[in-house]
């Protein structure tokens, strides 16, 4: 069934449904008791946790599985005991939202839905787009003008969705979405959709599986902040089952353009939106979170905080990991690493702990960054003494 987070209203979990009467989140409740326990670390993918995922239908293209690193030179380089990273740029479409979109495409069919939409940075649009044509039914994206990195816009394309410019922000963007998933049918798959995050949440089950132990922090980007209230769904699913004996705290880290979480939370005062959110870190250039209460929840629930970091520190810790681990990750998925190392100069983090980052979407999504702030050096003659002076 469905449940509202903030007055506890309950609905079927078979009607088209996104918020509560009252205007608050719904969240699916699944029966416990019928979970089984699957984590023996072996033939890790997304459906392996099936008794997990509160639907029937499966339209699937292999997501989940994505491999968990350690991080040992980095680990070594920065002071750290135990330092993982979960890289969801292994997902088929490039990101983390095929987890989502797995489990919301099969529900829009189970619901007998023939069209869906979405508003999107980016890696939502190119998800919705490849599962749409997956289960045969049309797709609708709008995305902010010029707001987009081009490797996503392409995936989107290419994959044959309708893809909608809008003037403006990707807040905006979502406030035409929620109009048009009322007033016009069209099923809505952003991170409003409790179903998205049914997917999203099997991140938790995979780190547990994989490591055969619960980290004491997982670390990830927040944009729209289903990501991060997902995952702790996940884990607190895995110790009321009675799996693990232990949770995680939750880190939530944004950048500082667009940030209103962590002001928040570090003024400690009340959530408000950033009205002209910007950051090069475009997946999570969000300055009004659809699921901010959630996140919240989810941070405090588990004794974490939220941090920001700047341009430069998201830029450098992208490079950083590339360059010493060989993990490419796009802007917004560096933040993980960059807030790492900020709490750590700040003292706010043990380095004596277990750590896993979240790495939300893969580099070449968005490497127009790259190529922007690098120059190739002065072309060399064709012979081996030119290389030589190279070296």
């Amino acid at each position: 069934m469905l449940r509202c987070i903030e007055c506890g209203r309950e609905y079927p979990e078979d009607k088209v449904r996104y918020r509560c009467d009252c205007g608050g989140l719904l969240e699916v409740v699944i029966d416990l008791d019928k979970v089984e326990n699957v984590f023996d670390g072996k033939n890790i993918t997304l459906w392996k946790y099936k008794s997990f995922i509160p639907v029937e239908k499966r339209v699937s293209l292999n997501e989940g599985g994505t491999p968990l690193y350690r991080l040992e030179n980095l680990q070594r380089e920065l002071g750290m005991k135990e330092l993982y990273v979960k890289n969801e740029g292994a997902n088929p479409t490039g990101s983390f939202k095929d987890r989502g979109m797995t489990v919301g495409v099969s529900k829009a069919i189970e619901l007998g839905m023939d069209k869906v939409i979405c508003a999107s940075t980016g890696n939502t649009s190119a998800s919705l787009a490849a599962y749409s044509a997956k289960a045969g039914i049309k797709s609708y994206v709008l995305v902010p003008s010029g707001k987009i990195a081009l490797g996503k816009l392409a995936q989107a394309i290419v994959y044959g969705a309708k893809v909608v410019p809008v003037r403006g922000n990707f807040d905006e963007a979502l406030r035409v979405v929620v109009e048009a998933s009322r007033e016009l049918g069209v099923y809505m798959l952003n991170s409003i959709n409790p179903f998205r995050l049914e997917g999203q949440k099997t991140i938790a089950f995979e780190i547990f599986d994989q490591l055969g132990f619960v980290p004491d922090n997982v670390i990830l980007p927040v944009g729209n902040a289903g990501n991060i209230s997902a995952i702790w769904k996940g884990f607190k699913e895995l110790y009321e089952a009675g799996f693990i004996e232990k949770l995680p705290r939750m880190i939530g880290i944004q950048a500082e353009g667009a940030s209103p979480l962590a002001k928040a939370w570090k003024e400690k005062r009340e959530f408000k939106p950033e009205e002209k959110p910007e950051t090069v870190a475009t997946a999570i250039r969000i300055g009004n979170p659809a699921n901010w209460k959630k996140a919240w929840r989810a941070v405090k629930e588990s004794g974490g905080l939220f941090e920001s970091v700047s341009d430069e520190e998201i830029l450098r810790a992208q490079k950083l990991l590339a360059s010493k681990e060989g993990i490419f990750v796009e802007p917004a998925s560096a933040s993980s690493l960059a807030g790492l190392i900020k709490l750590k100069e700040l003292s706010l983090i043990e380095p004596d702990e277990s750590y896993v980052l979240i790495t939300t979407g893969h580099g070449l999504k968005d490497p127009n960054v790259i190529i922007e702030n690098f120059k190739l050096p002065a072309p060399i003659e064709p012979s081996l003494e030119a290389f030589k002076e190279v070296l």
